[in-house]
């Protein structure tokens, strides 16, 4: 069912008829999946949920289910398509009469007419190059590809509070979608903060301090907790070595592919006044006593160590006694069962998995989500400081690339796209530390990984430069399509995000030369 708005009235519609529930394969979706299955449930409306990760699936559900598919749209809606005569006009004749008058009229009048001729082919020409120029923007907004950076799971959870059905699970599921978004660069840093200042005002709405003990000490409690948090992967649940190591901000920061950078790195715990063995140790098995004062420590060295973006707004949550999780605990988990190359049952186990992980009452498949993310994470800067340490990132003019070939430890990982796409920031945002180059510190990167080698094809991927001034938008996919049209590449544009697609690998050099020229 497709909503273009998330007030009552839609609402209403919805629930008087049988529901279809057509399911991205992203953290975000699936959030914004579990508050809609919780207002469903309210209002006992049934409804058949059917994921889909790319176009091909979307239609193929499309055409089961099309009976049970509208498209709701108030007559009154704005949906701001572009008149026509914004984008297309008759051919004028552009020729220039530049022969004389061949009558016998006066030289002044020939002279008059000439430069009344002048003038109106003057007023044409400037606004055709204001309709060009109009047209070109109207285009670009249509045409190119961009991250609207509004969260799913945060309009479903906004639709909840707008009909007083909200509850603190759904406020966790909106949290952990924004943080999706967060954590797979989809939004400013800006987008972010604002989103987390709109979250934080519910969770004081529903997490009051000032509950009774009793409720408060209940092994079924959920309590949602803002705070400042550090900017270390799954630390909570792993060795803080672990976490330096294998977070993309620290691992990039001190240069950890290098030797110099390993010695950095030994200096960084020093400073901290850390043992190796309690830095090595699970942090739950950590001194009580380094733990009191562990945020202050880290973040005091931190900042000696140029990393002074350590500190980030976050949100946690306390189910029972003993289990607490960050909303990016719950993001990597979620991600890794949703891609987990495990082959475990149908194509769909991975998703219910996922799905199912979200939910306060599968703490088991949250554990199994963790230890997965463990293995992508090591996989990832494992990858980036071999592609580093082997200069496998290089500059095609316009943009850098990088490759992956069959091989490759873990490659089979990086066939599935948020992998490819986290292990493609991780990589630009290392390069650009460890590059001299500044002109290359401005590229964006496109990376390709073998995808199916029994059909000969490779997963390609396009993310922006690496600049705190980014707003995340993304142009490859408009790219991606003329470089395919204009040389004929097999191609396979199945992706939600049109930045990432799939190639005939023999089609790669022409492509990529295609791609060269479009963007010099």
């Amino acid at each position: 069912m497709f909503i273009s708005d998330c007030r009552r009235e839609f609402y209403d519609v919805i629930i008087s008829q049988r529901v279809l529930l057509l399911v991205a394969s992203d953290v975000d979706a699936l959030c914004a999946c579990k508050i809609l299955q919780a207002l469903f449930q309210c209002d006992h409306v049934q409804y058949t949920l059917v994921p889909v990760s790319g176009w091909q699936e979307l239609e193929t559900a499309f055409l089961e289910h099309k009976d049970q598919i509208k498209l709701l749209v108030k007559q009154d809606d704005d949906l701001s398509v572009p008149a026509y005569d914004d984008i297309f006009r008759d051919e004028e004749d552009e020729e220039e009469d530049s022969e004389c008058d061949s009558d016998g009229s006066e030289p002044s009048e020939k002279r008059r007419r000439f430069e009344e001729d002048v003038i109106e082919r003057t007023m044409k020409r400037r606004q055709r190059r204001e309709w060009e120029a109009r047209r070109q923007e109207i285009i670009f907004d249509y045409e190119q590809y961009e991250y609207h950076g509004t969260s799913s799971a945060m309009v479903m959870f906004d639709l909840a509070w707008i009909m007083s059905k909200d509850l603190n699970d759904m406020l966790w599921w909106a949290i952990v979608g924004l943080t999706d978004q967060w954590v797979q660069d989809k939004i400013t840093q800006m987008k972010y903060v604002t989103d987390i200042g709109i979250l934080q005002r519910h969770v004081s709405r529903h997490n009051h301090r000032n509950e009774d003990e009793e409720n408060s000490l209940s092994i079924d409690c959920m309590r949602i907790a803002f705070e400042y948090d550090l900017r270390l992967a799954l630390y909570q649940h792993w060795s803080l070595y672990e976490s330096l190591c294998n977070t993309s901000y620290t691992s990039a920061s001190l240069k950890l592919w290098s030797v110099q950078g390993q010695k950095r790195l030994q200096e960084f715990l020093a400073d901290m006044g850390l043992p190796l063995k309690q830095v090595k140790q699970k942090f739950n098995s950590m001194d009580m006593s380094l733990k009191e004062n562990l945020r202050e420590m880290i973040e005091e060295s931190a900042n000696k160590f140029g990393m002074k973006d350590l500190r980030v707004q976050t949100f946690s949550i306390h189910f029972g006694f003993k289990n607490k999780f960050s909303a990016s605990d719950i993001v990597y988990a979620t991600a890794s069962l949703m891609e987990n190359i495990e082959k475990e049952g149908p194509e769909t186990t991975n998703f219910i998995k996922a799905l199912d992980s979200l939910s306060r009452g599968n703490l088991d498949k949250l554990h199994q989500g963790l230890d997965l993310a463990k293995k992508q994470l090591r996989a990832i800067q494992q990858t980036v400081a071999s592609c580093i340490c082997t200069n496998l990132v290089i500059s095609q003019g316009p943009f850098l690339y990088c490759s992956l070939m069959e091989g490759t430890p873990d490659v089979k990982l990086f066939s599935k796209p948020v992998s490819l796409c986290l292990l493609s920031k991780y990589l630009l945002k290392s390069f650009v530390c460890s590059t001299k180059n500044k002109r290359c510190k401005l590229l964006p990167l496109i990376m390709a990984a073998p995808m199916d080698v029994e059909q000969g094809t490779v997963i390609m991927v396009g993310i922006p430069p690496e600049t705190e001034s980014s707003d995340k938008k993304n142009f490859f996919g408009r790219a991606f399509e003329k470089a395919a049209d204009s040389t004929n590449s097999r191609t396979l544009h199945n992706h939600f995000d049109m930045s990432i697609i799939e190639l005939k690998t023999e089609d790669r050099s022409k492509f990529l030369d295609a791609l060269i020229s479009l963007l010099s």
